[in-house]
């Protein structure tokens, strides 16, 4: 039996039923000083002779080997990889099985099962924050079983340049109570708190620098009449007078707790929670407060399904709440850092209602920015929405009519074309990203799912281990960029690293624009394009968009 491994490219996907001849090698490859690069090591055996499999280690060689981290690439279960009548050629695979895609340190003493006829690989990362020294740097992979053993090299150029910061605003739903039902700790306990505070650091990892911040406990992704665990950093009070009316107070320490943990994090921007229900603003979002009324205390629900978004009683609320709120950002220095949402994905049949809920805190949020996920061109047009943010596969109006600082976003629904963190889809199709946001200079680009790991409609909790769809909700890779791990601690993905990649990639165009123009940037980027690049159109083979990033680092 002898071992047999191959460099490869960081966006490959190695299914265990191919053979790692199918599999391009990764001989040379660049880098900034500062960038984290990524590349994977295929391994496999060949003969069944003494044994299925081979108990193996793996080492590293170089010059580099300080910054070196490996992890295992680990099947996980796709049990729907596409909707059946709704995708396109530029799939792997659209059949459930096991797919690649889990990210498993690897460290000092674990072994690879290296088995007969399966292929595997591992992801190596090089990375100094700090910057590496210019230079050319050869990195030996050694997977060693017994006497057997397999050596790999690949050539690591280390360019004299450094990535710019991120200018990209880029969130990603961050669901706090995903976070508190699998690790089974009471919301807001110190225990809770700690896991937040990691998943936190992870989403900056990613790449994230605005997080969801739920003021009230969003109302996102929960079925009409069902309640998602309360998450509430505002605390409320209701004062009832004797004749009937009210008055609330607000406390802010949960709050500033958890923009404190932000901050530590990293993070540069708060999302506001959506002051309305989803899809219309129809309703107000779940909010619990602690009643006080003929000297009795009681903690319940005021507002939810069943509160009109547009009655009285919600509308003297949300304005107090909203008032309250900014003023207590402003004291912090941070309300300038704030976004604001009225309801997610309104359509236009829904312009009404949103316009009515918009009105009610319109004056409150004037000077700071407002966003929501719309699509429509004619809903924009009417100025009912700030800043939109529409879908990659619906951008092309918002394009043509130059709508200012504009964002993008994906989700299930862009599941044909368009790029997309799908698991099923080639590596490179969610990495061409960057190049599309940096060629339509995007501002800020939003997906729903860091960590969701309940079925739709938050109607019961999953393993994310054993269910990566959602319950048949969405395909994998839509719901969530990381597992939960041991101890409070994410565990990456790797179409998360697919997607980092492509922040980089923009990243470094835009260093690349600051030394050549911004027009012949974009010229680089269209020239081995059949026509020239848009959302919907892009080469789909990694020989292009490595190319491309080589060429780039080439002329920095």
């Amino acid at each position: 039996m002898s071992i047999i491994t191959k460099v490869l490219p960081s966006v490959e996907k190695c299914f265990l039923d191919e053979t790692i001849e199918q599999k391009p090698a990764l001989t040379n490859v660049s880098m900034l000083a500062n960038e984290r690069l990524s590349f994977q090591l295929a391994y496999t055996c060949d003969d069944i002779s003494e044994s299925p499999k081979l108990y193996a280690s793996l080492s590293v060689e170089s010059p580099l080997a300080e910054y070196v981290k490996i992890s295992k690439i680990e099947l996980v279960p796709v049990a729907l990889a596409a909707y059946p009548q709704s995708h396109d050629d530029n799939y792997l695979r659209t059949a459930p099985g096991l797919y690649p895609d889990l990210l498993i340190p690897y460290k000092p003493g674990d072994v690879l099962a290296v088995a007969y006829g399966q292929l595997r690989s591992v992801l190596v990362t090089i990375e100094n924050t700090d910057g590496i020294a210019p230079g050319e740097y050869p990195v030996e992979l050694t997977v060693t079983a017994g006497d057997k053993s397999s050596t790999s090299c690949v050539n690591v150029k280390v360019v004299d340049a450094m990535l710019p910061p991120q200018t990209l605003i880029h969130t990603q739903w961050f669901h706090n109570d995903c976070l508190a039902t699998y690790y089974d700790t009471d919301i807001f306990s110190e225990r809770h708190w700690e896991i937040i505070g990691n998943y936190m650091k992870a989403a900056r990892r990613c790449g994230i620098n605005m997080i969801l911040t739920p003021v009230l406990t969003p109302p996102l992704d929960t079925a009409v009449g069902h309640e998602r665990p309360t998450v509430q950093l505002v605390d409320i009070t209701v004062h009832e007078g004797t004749s009937g009316e009210s008055r609330y107070s607000f406390g802010y320490d949960k709050l500033d707790h958890y923009v404190q943990l932000a901050l530590d994090a990293g993070m540069e921007y708060f999302e506001i929670s959506h002051l309305f229900s989803q899809w219309g603003a129809i309703h107000a979002p779940k909010v619990m407060a602690t009643v006080i009324s003929g000297g009795v205390s009681e903690y319940r629900r005021i507002f939810g399904w069943d509160t009109d978004s547009n009655g009285d009683e919600y509308r003297g609320f949300i304005r107090e709440f909203t008032a309250g709120l900014i003023a207590h950002m402003k004291e912090l220095g941070l309300d300038k850092r704030c976004w604001f949402h009225i309801s997610d994905e309104p359509s236009l049949e829904q312009l009404e209602s949103y316009t009515k809920a918009k009105s009610i805190v319109a004056d409150l949020l004037c000077g700071y920015k407002c966003m929501d996920a719309l699509s429509s061109y004619e809903f924009y047009e009417t100025g009912a929405c700030g800043t939109p943010i529409p879908a990659n596969n619906h951008i092309t109006p918002f394009l043509e009519h130059n709508v200012p600082d504009l964002w993008t976003y994906y989700c299930c629904g862009q599941n044909k074309d368009v790029s997309n963190r799908f698991v099923a889809m080639p590596g490179q199709r969610t990495r061409i990203l960057g190049a599309q946001l940096y060629k339509y200079d995007i501002k800020g680009f939003l997906q729903w799912g860091f960590n969701f790991w309940y079925s739709q409609g938050s109607l019961h909790t999953l393993n994310p281990f054993t269910d990566t769809c959602g319950d048949y909700f969405v395909p994998s890779g839509d719901t969530m960029s990381v597992y939960p791990g041991e101890g409070g601690k994410a565990l990456y993905s790797l179409h998360a690293v697919h997607f980092y990649e492509a922040l980089q990639d923009m990243r470094a165009l835009q260093l690349l624009g600051e030394k050549l123009g911004r027009d012949a940037v974009v010229s680089l980027i269209d020239e081995d394009c059949d026509v020239p690049m848009t959302f919907a159109s892009y080469p789909h083979s990694q020989e292009y968009l490595l190319s491309l990033r080589e060429r780039v680092n080439s002329l920095l």
